[in-house]
């Protein structure tokens, strides 16, 4: 059975072609920068009889002006020339989206239909960057494979678990029950995965887990024997950890400020929040690369930002510690989780009550695959584990596909 795991972007596709049930991809890929004046595209053939095999790699330069322009040319490049992978569309059973904002309807991932369609565009409004372009997806997918089921996975599905105290504001009851204003969280696939693989990883399913997702947007979980107990991403997702254009946690009384006497509009706080604050607001960079050449440089506002992002995670690590009645391990995944040294061992410091030491050594090595980077005499666990949402989303769908 042919998978085809889409997750769009406001900007971006990226995918993966799974021969089910190999969990090896048989294709993937990234299509950026739809709609700007020249886009790109890395596509990637794996060989499956040889998994030691190197990928075979093209890289593309075409206009894209919108979703459709950039899945066409994925289709093209899936099914033509010396490396197709597939003879036709056709050959697509499933396509398997992911959907950021589920609201309180989506606790699984759930086959698509007109009234799910209807369901996840009545939440543009709670994900405004994302479920649209999510939503487009989809849409572009039924054109491009009719003939496969589309199937939604949700990244607020995992966070459904959490107890009424936990997902609940001190807000007017009326607001929860008719505006459904709550904490949803997000990240939810990459938190669900990397939950599990640690789990297995230790010969514990009923570990007492933190997962920390940093990457552009960044969020952690608790988890214990596979459910979350909480997460730092709220109503939206900007809630929780310092980001890289998104502020995190802020006091209320800020927004009060910047509406009332600063005179700020609705949709300059809205920018302000999302795009100019995090690292950005506070080192004049968003990716944490460029940031860490400024600290290595001596820059003191670079210095500050990494001390602040790292302060901020071990807050909810202790936090989270005391939501779980102990600790078990640590993840670091995404994009800086799992490549910035420099990150784990600032949030590692001074963590010897929580059972936490570091191996400062295996720490800065950058090798493939879950890595423990913990002293042997550490109670806890300090893991590394390269988070796979693609592969999550076509486990969730072949799930379903068995059960339907």
């Amino acid at each position: 059975m042919n998978i085809f795991v889409v997750n769009s972007g406001s900007s971006s596709i990226k995918y993966q072609l799974f021969r089910w049930p190999s969990e090896r991809p048989v294709s993937s890929g990234l299509v950026e920068r739809i709609g700007q004046e020249q886009g790109s595209i890395t596509h990637k053939v794996f060989d499956l009889n040889n998994p030691e095999a190197p990928a075979t790699e093209l890289r593309l330069s075409r206009t894209l002006p919108n979703h459709e322009a950039g899945l066409r040319e994925v289709v093209r490049l899936l099914t033509e020339g010396a490396e197709r992978v597939i003879q036709s569309p056709g050959e697509i059973a499933v396509v398997g989206h992911r959907v950021v904002h589920g609201g309180e309807k989506f606790a699984a991932t759930t086959r698509i239909t007109p009234e799910v369609k209807a369901e996840i565009k009545s939440l543009f409004a709670l994900a405004p960057l994302h479920n649209p372009a999510n939503s487009l997806g989809i849409d572009v997918a039924e054109q491009l494979f009719p003939q496969a089921r589309q199937v939604a996975v949700f990244d607020t599905a995992f966070h459904q678990t959490l107890p009424e105290y936990a997902y609940r504001y001190a807000l007017p009851t009326e607001l929860y029950t008719e505006q459904r204003i709550r904490k949803y969280g997000f990240h939810g696939t990459s938190h669900q995965y990397v939950a599990a693989q640690a789990g297995a990883y230790l010969g514990r399913p009923d570990a007492r887990l933190i997962t920390i997702h940093l990457g552009n947007g960044c969020s952690m979980a608790a988890v214990h024997g596979g459910r979350a107990l909480d997460t730092t991403m709220g109503f939206g997702p900007l809630a929780g950890l310092v980001m890289g254009t998104r502020s995190g946690d802020l006091d209320p009384s800020v927004l009060l400020h910047l509406l009332g006497p600063l005179g700020y509009s609705a949709e300059q706080v809205s920018a302000l929040l999302n795009k100019e604050s995090g690292m950005l607001g506070l080192t004049g960079f968003s990716d944490m690369r460029d940031i860490g050449q400024a600290l290595a440089a001596g820059d003191e506002r670079a210095e500050l930002g990494y001390a602040l992002y790292a302060y901020r995670i071990r807050q909810y690590i202790g936090a989270y510690a005391a939501v779980l009645n102990g600790l078990d391990a640590i993840v670091f995944t995404a994009g800086v989780g799992e490549n910035d040294a420099l990150v784990r061992s600032r949030v590692c410091q001074q963590m010897d009550f929580l059972g936490l030491q570091l191996d400062e050594a295996k720490n800065q090595q950058r090798l493939p695959g879950l890595r423990d980077v913990s002293l042997p005499d550490s109670r806890a666990r300090i893991l590394i584990i390269p988070t796979n949402e693609e592969l999550e989303i076509a486990r969730q769908c072949a799930e379903l596909i068995a059960a339907s």
